[in-house]
């Protein structure tokens, strides 16, 4: 299993902040895990939305972790994001999420930074187009560049518990909307052969997938070649671009594309180091 670098994940949130002084001496494991022996997870259902009230522990204004602070979503109506999962198991099974419900690595939930908790979302695996959908009820995960903490059952539908990552897509549902939620519960109930569909949509398809390195975005453009260039000079090699986003008006500088998910985490490390602050990845 991959190295995980988060010991935040299932830090209880309180009314007034989120702590981020968790220890390991919290959890019986020092590194986490996949559960011991093989988990058939195909009669595992989705999490099927409904209207909740917010937890009453779980969604303050904002919180601070590791020095950086995080500003709950007010609503999450029309979100949509793009990046990389991840997943978390064995160590933190049974603890506390920060919505105060224990965390079941057998069950299809999921962490995330800042939507409200609870939330339902929508996770596709951009690679093979597996599709499933998880109650959000944690916070994290506090990487560089994750977007999602999948509990295991979960990852291991979309098949990225062997990489310990995955190019996903999130988008939120609303349990309010009777006719998504019919359809949702639908899926669910067919989830496998709705698996074997997209399946063989996606080899139909064969779309390829690229993966950037964001570094920045301005309106002007002597800005982002300014930046470029300054990127260049920390950088011995790799692709940097400059390119104009027509819908949000703005210039962004991107390196890329680029191999893998640890070939950008090297690269965050490396521009972190050298003062250039929240490079992100962006998956076109």
């Amino acid at each position: 299993m991959p190295r995980k670098n988060i010991k935040t994940l299932a830090c209880i949130l309180t009314p007034l902040l989120l702590s981020a002084s968790c220890t390991s001496s919290r959890y019986a494991m020092r590194e986490d895990r996949a559960p011991q022996g093989e988990i058939d997870v195909s009669n595992i259902s989705d999490a099927v939305p409904r209207a909740e009230p917010r937890s009453k522990y779980g969604n303050p204004v904002s919180y601070v972790v590791s020095g950086r602070k995080y500003h709950v979503m007010q609503t999450a109506e029309g979100f949509r994001q793009r990046g990389i999962a991840s997943w978390y198991g064995s160590k933190f099974h049974g603890h506390r999420t920060s919505s105060g419900e224990p965390y079941n690595m057998y069950h299809m939930t999921a962490a995330h930074k800042t939507l409200p908790l609870p939330s339902y979302v929508r996770v596709t695996n951009l690679e093979n187009h597996q599709s499933i959908v998880v109650r959000v009820n944690d916070r994290g995960p506090f990487h560089e560049n994750r977007i999602i903490d999948l509990s295991y059952a979960a990852a291991k539908k979309l098949e990225i518990t062997g990489q310990g990552t995955g190019m996903v897509e999130i988008t939120y549902i609303d349990p309010r909307q009777k006719p998504a939620r019919a359809r949702v519960a639908a899926i669910g109930n067919k989830s496998a052969n709705k698996h074997t569909s997209d399946k063989e949509t996606a080899a139909k398809e064969k779309v390829p997938l690229r993966m950037y390195l964001q570094v920045g975005a301005f309106a002007d453009r002597s800005n982002a070649e300014q930046l470029r260039e300054r990127v260049a000079g920390i950088l011995a090699n790799g692709e940097i671009n400059t390119g104009y986003n027509i819908e949000n008006k703005l210039y962004r500088v991107r390196i890329g594309p680029l191999a893998s998910v640890d070939e950008a985490d090297k690269l965050v490390e490396k521009l972190t180091k050298s003062g250039i602050d929240e490079p992100s990845i962006v998956i076109d």
